[in-house]
């Protein structure tokens, strides 16, 4: 069984880009600078301290007139500084906040890229979002793009008062990218096919789908050939959709990539609907109780953004 997980780990693998494409510091008086980013951006940036003893970058993107805070979490191929301009248009078409950081290994972060260190990570952002700035679960929405589903949906299962969950891209675990297996074995990594049924608040999903095929075709039960995401099957975004309880109509792109749908006109208008509707939910739909005692997040043990492949 150790050779299995070894050979998973080698094939499923992060890959920080190398140098990273930008670096931190801190002024005299304890700010925490950026590289290529101004003031007149209106971002902050934080080093925080996670579980697994690591520093971490993040950087908060305020709007003025945000109703929302976008939790976002990206790729494995990709780091903050890659990000930068995506996020500034995203910031100014949905009029919301957005926190975005680096796991742990990527770009000015500290340690080494793990599964769990994602989990600390979106851990310690999600508590500064709280410290920092008092974001109430209503008040975030969880993004995750391909890898970045892992930690998204690992917190969102966690959280029961969220007001919403964005999964693009998004993988049904580490060894179904790899093989079409059809039980969760120990050693696979990501498990989002088991965990995403404990997400409560309404969860879209966006998936490129194949240009040769009616649109109706991707909610038959099998694989669609010819499907343009070449890397992670429209399989895995319709099995998370299917398998969500709170399921928001979902975006199929038709021609998209896998690191491209940002590009697309009807990527930026659909996610502005959700956000909208998402709006309308917040004002209808009375909080819920928050639940007690709940276990830690990471308690429960068991553009460039996703390659596989041996390093």
């Amino acid at each position: 069984m150790g050779n299995v997980t070894s050979n998973v780990a080698a094939k499923f693998a992060f890959f920080p880009p190398d140098p990273p494409t930008y670096d931190v510091s801190k002024e005299e008086d304890g700010r925490v600078v950026f590289t290529g980013l101004t003031a007149d951006k209106n971002v902050d940036v934080h080093l925080l301290d996670t579980k697994g003893g690591n520093k971490i970058v993040a950087t908060f993107w305020r709007h003025p007139f945000a109703r929302f805070t976008l939790l976002y979490s990206h790729g494995n191929a990709a780091d903050l500084g890659q990000m930068l301009e995506l996020f500034t248009e995203l910031r100014a078409h949905l009029r919301v906040n957005i926190m975005s950081y680096d796991y742990s290994g990527y770009g000015a972060s500290t340690g080494k890229p793990s599964e769990f260190n994602t989990y600390y990570d979106i851990e310690a952002v999600y508590n500064c979002l709280k410290r920092e700035y008092s974001v109430k679960q209503e008040e975030l929405i969880l993004y995750g793009q391909s890898v970045g589903s892992g930690p998204t949906v690992h917190l969102g299962s966690r959280l029961q008062r969220l007001r919403g969950v964005v999964l693009h891209s998004a993988i049904l675990s580490g060894i179904r990218v790899l093989y079409p297996v059809k039980m969760t074995f120990w050693f696979d990594i990501f498990k989002n096919i088991d965990k995403i049924r404990h997400v409560s608040c309404p969860v879209l999903v966006i998936h490129s789908w194949a240009t040769n095929y009616g649109v109706y075709a991707c909610f038959f039960d099998f694989t669609i050939p010819g499907t343009a995401d070449d890397i992670v099957d429209l399989s895995h975004g319709k099995r998370l959709w299917e398998l969500s309880k709170e399921k928001y109509d979902p975006l199929w792109v038709k021609g998209g990539g896998h690191c491209n749908l940002e590009t697309y006109p009807e990527y930026i208008k659909h996610l502005r609907k959700y956000i909208n509707a998402m709006e309308k939910l917040s004002i209808t739909k009375p909080p819920q109780k928050e639940l007690s005692n709940a276990p830690s997040i990471t308690e429960v043990k068991h553009n460039k953004c996703l390659r596989f492949g041996k390093k």
